[in-house]
């Protein structure tokens, strides 16, 4: 069964933030940190990984990704703060085994 994610990248602790979706959240946030994902997150240097989440099917996915992007700045950053409040780098947890 394929899973959804959204997610959010941060350029820095409060810095610039990107919300997205993807079925590839490991190849998707590959390219945001290569470059090759251009726009807001190339020009701003977007590219570490703070915060995600799981979604079972796309409409539940999209559905969230489009709230949280109405969301007030403050409120996403409240739900960074929540599961991350050092705004860590979360890529590499990813990436171990």
């Amino acid at each position: 069964m394929e899973s959804y994610w959204v997610y959010i990248l941060a350029s820095k602790k409060d810095g610039a933030i990107y919300v997205g979706i993807t079925s590839d959240l490991l190849g998707r946030v590959w390219q945001h940190r290569q470059g090759t994902y251009g726009g807001h997150t190339k020009k701003y240097h977007i590219r570490r990984l703070v915060w995600f989440d799981e979604f079972p099917n796309p409409e539940d996915a999209i559905a969230f990704e489009k709230k949280l992007k109405r969301w007030r700045r403050a409120w996403k950053d409240e739900l960074i703060a929540k599961e991350n409040p050092e705004w860590v780098d979360l890529y590499d947890q990813l990436t171990k085994p």
